[in-house]
């Protein structure tokens, strides 16, 4: 790293994963530019910017270059991760801006090609049959011959750490820190709490589907109050009807599983169906036939 001395600032290399990161904030700016223009066209005719659309953004890309890479050297994602271009043509190894020619050049490669690869076949359409397709067929060559070497670019990148895209590579502008990078001091404590309450918690997600909570709730309430013989107020509540065995309310249309208890047919039938082997919470009588109980109720039950 050579260091700044007067006004002249030192270059300091940059990352593959902030220039990679640069890229991407670049990309989510001219997707949120586009959505926020065509927000404003919502009351118009549908269709309205559909001819017109790769010239519009083509402007809107043209007013982005103007105020970043134009007059700061730097797209808004370099910005943010304080990242700015170097003329790597220049021979001196401190920083020096970008020339007016590379930042047209820049505005021609990527704005003016997007462009003519949006209307590329709009432009040649109205030609013969047969010259249109030669012309296709020379398009789609150029274009899979234009990927193909930034798929070797992408690679070169990977393994020297500059030029993240062609386009850098062709007009010989490289990304550097506008600023030296203080060493951080990474604390991995909080990341291995985090790592083992996921952990935990996917742990969970996959156990808790197959344990049995209702039949577990049962046994352990059998545990904790022993099956005894029925009081008499026991007694008297199932044969009136008064109370649901599962619910303790009043047994909304009352079955019986063979035992002397009541259960509203909700409360034993989705029971039954979450366990097979349901037994009654009161007796431990397993359901042998879920039948409906028939009885009279007075007037003066209800008042009780």
């Amino acid at each position: 790293m050579a260091s700044s001395t007067g006004n002249e600032k030192g270059v300091n290399p940059v990352l593959r994963i902030s220039q990679l990161d640069a890229l991407e904030l670049n990309k989510a700016l001219e997707q949120l530019v586009w959505s926020q223009f065509t927000s404003c066209f919502h009351g118009f005719k549908p269709g309205v910017l559909a001819h017109f659309e790769p010239e519009v953004k083509a402007f809107l890309c043209l007013v982005l270059w103007k105020f970043t890479i134009y007059s700061r050297n730097a797209t808004v994602g370099q910005a943010i991760l304080n990242i700015q271009y170097k003329n790597n043509l220049s021979k001196t190894e401190k920083y020096q801006p970008l020339s007016k020619h590379q930042k047209l050049w820049y505005l021609i490669f990527t704005v003016g090609g997007r462009w003519l690869e949006e209307r590329c076949y709009d432009l040649f359409s109205n030609r013969q049959q047969q010259s249109f397709s030669k012309i296709k067929s020379y398009i789609s060559f150029g274009s899979g011959l234009l990927k193909l070497c930034g798929l070797l670019n992408f690679l070169v990148f990977l393994r020297k750490g500059t030029f993240a895209t062609l386009t850098e590579r062709i007009l010989g502008i490289r990304s550097v820190f506008c600023k030296p990078q203080s060493v951080r001091q990474v604390g991995f404590e909080y990341m291995n709490r985090e790592l083992l309450w996921h952990g935990f918690a996917e742990f969970l997600i996959y156990l808790l589907p197959l344990i049995n909570v209702q039949k577990l709730k049962l046994k352990f309430s059998s545990w904790c109050l022993p099956i005894a013989g029925l009081s008499n107020s026991e007694n008297a509540l199932a044969a009136h009807c008064r109370e649901c065995s599962l619910c303790g309310e009043w047994p909304t249309m009352p079955h019986t599983i063979g035992c002397p208890h009541v259960f509203c047919y909700y409360c034993i039938k989705s029971n039954f169906l979450f366990d097979m082997y349901f037994t009654c919470p009161k007796c431990g009588s397993e359901v042998h036939s879920l039948q409906p109980l028939k009885y009279k109720i007075e007037m003066t039950d209800l008042r009780v």
